[in-house]
């Protein structure tokens, strides 16, 4: 009973400013207003005010929610032990020793000593279209600068 009546109070004083703002001349802030003061009304009206007020103070209700956050949590615990336990033990198997394959590195090529970066060309990759003209002025602002 309460409630209602404070959401009517509300939407009556939302209506009063809503007048005022049209009586400024200012009708579209006066439509938004009015708008937003009717929702109160509207909830009212349809009993989802009294739905509310019934769960807030309902035992049962605040159980219920305690239920579905102990749901929520059990989820994500089982989420998190699948993701770090990696699936079915074959899984794990086969992961390590791909994992165990990639470890060795490639062999690589000896680094180059005592050549400076200015003397070494950089080999470029040439455009296989006519988009050559394009960055002609690009390659010459960097050949300008030694890059």
């Amino acid at each position: 009973m309460i409630a209602e009546t404070v959401c009517s109070a509300v939407s009556v004083a939302g209506l009063g400013i809503a007048a005022v703002t049209a009586y400024r001349k200012r009708f579209l802030a006066a439509a938004r207003t009015a708008a937003y003061s009717l929702v109160p009304l509207g909830l009212v009206m349809t009993g989802a005010v009294g739905w509310v007020v019934d769960t807030a103070f309902s035992p049962t209700a605040w159980a219920g929610f305690g239920v579905l956050g102990v749901a929520w949590l059990m989820f994500l615990g089982t989420r998190a032990v699948e993701r770090r336990g990696g699936g079915t033990r074959k899984e794990r198997r086969a992961a390590k020793a791909a994992a165990r394959q990639d470890a060795v590195a490639p062999a690589a090529s000896a680094p180059s000593l005592g050549q400076s970066t200015r003397t070494a060309p950089v080999a470029q990759a040439k455009p296989k279209s006519g988009a050559s003209e394009d960055f002609s002025d690009i390659e010459a602002i960097l050949k300008k600068h030694g890059i």
